[in-house]
């Protein structure tokens, strides 16, 4: 019966891995490519620049991944980690910039405060829905408007304006992270707060299996009626997820800011959060299930500037690659959950039938 089980969890990855790999193929041998091409591109050994890049990438979406995977889990779907990250991001980088501190205790103190603007930003999200009855869905996706053209006026009113450019003060040296080099040093080094991913998907799976908290968090996502007989207030948890949700969402962009980019501008990286959505929905909510989705659509992103120059197919594939392998895995899911209902319910019914029979 454990093989049985083991065979189904890894059923649904498999079928959409398999329907990714054929809708992808289909689209590039449709627009008149090369599918040969593209993949012996995709799948080649990546430059030790790239493979730099992608540790990168990769802490920044599972930070992401986290931020959207504590909301999924109180069955709520906070689509505004976009700008939540994008706000909390300006804070932080406008507070470190202004070095009202000094040397490591700037980079603790800014990233407070992006995680208090981030949980600020999707609270309010919270407090709607459980005052107003508003879906955080409609909610959230116009915070996101909001926090974007908030950003814009604000970077443009306050920042430091260059040429076309325009940017919030430099972070002072004596704040700059140095991070690890394991290659040669213009290949760049692994961010030092790239150990904020590792420490946000340990605390994670703490809170969720470990703690009373996790547990009222489970039990309010799978259903809240049952959740409020047994003495938990889903209003609460209802908030309390938001803030949680858009706290870890602040911490997106921190690892880019004190170990490379030194300020908000033109280097802020756009779309992790909703790439951070897509691979909570990937790694069905599950710390390692997401760390295995944060690593693949990182290698995808990476090795998509190959295409470039090896081949004439445009890295946008790549994008479809990724929607597709989304959309596949949720209904692979939902599919092979199906079967293995019918299953133990033939099963179910195989023990009794003998003892119905002798009756």
């Amino acid at each position: 019966m454990s093989l049985q089980r083991i065979g189904m969890a890894l059923l649904a990855p498999l079928i959409a891995v398999v329907v990714a790999v054929l809708a992808t193929t289909v689209v590039i041998a449709a627009s008149g490519s090369s599918p040969g091409d593209f993949w012996s591109a995709m799948f080649s050994n990546p430059l030790p620049r790239i493979r730099v890049n992608i540790v990168n990438q990769t802490a920044m979406i599972y930070i992401a991944a986290v931020s959207g995977a504590i909301a999924f889990r109180m069955g709520l779907f906070n689509i505004g980690v976009e700008g939540q990250y994008t706000i909390a991001s300006f804070a932080g980088a406008s507070f470190a910039g202004a070095a009202y501190l000094g040397g490591f205790l700037n980079v603790v103190v800014a990233l407070l405060v992006a995680i208090v603007v981030g949980a600020a930003w999707a609270g309010i999200a919270g407090i709607l829905k459980t005052t107003r009855g508003v879906s955080e869905v409609i909610s959230t996706i116009m915070l996101n408007a909001i926090a974007i053209t908030l950003v814009g006026y604000l970077l443009n009113r306050y920042g430091v304006h260059e040429g076309n450019t325009v940017r919030t003060q430099e972070i002072p040296e004596s704040s700059r992270l140095e991070g690890f080099t394991p290659y040669e040093p213009r290949d760049g080094q692994v961010w030092f707060l790239v150990i904020l991913a590792v420490l946000l998907g340990i605390g994670f799976w703490v809170l969720l299996n470990k703690t009373r908290f996790g547990f009222d968090l489970r039990a309010s996502g799978q259903s809240q009626t049952a959740a409020l007989a047994s003495g938990i207030d889903p209003k609460r948890m209802i908030v309390v997820a938001m803030l949680l949700s858009g706290a870890v969402a602040g911490l997106i962009w921190m690892p880019a800011l004190f170990g490379g980019a030194g300020s908000y501008g033109t280097s802020f990286q756009v779309g992790l959060g909703f790439t951070g959505i897509g691979v909570a929905l990937l790694g069905r909510n599950q710390p390692l299930g997401m760390l295995f989705g944060a690593v693949l659509f990182a290698f995808l992103t990476a090795q998509s500037n190959t295409l470039t120059f090896s081949t004439d197919i445009s890295p946008s594939i790549v994008q479809i690659t990724q929607g597709v392998a989304v959309l596949a895995v949720v209904v692979a899911y939902e599919v092979v959950r199906g079967w293995r209902a019918r299953l133990e319910q033939r099963a179910v019914a195989r023990e009794l039938a003998p003892a119905g029979a002798t009756a």
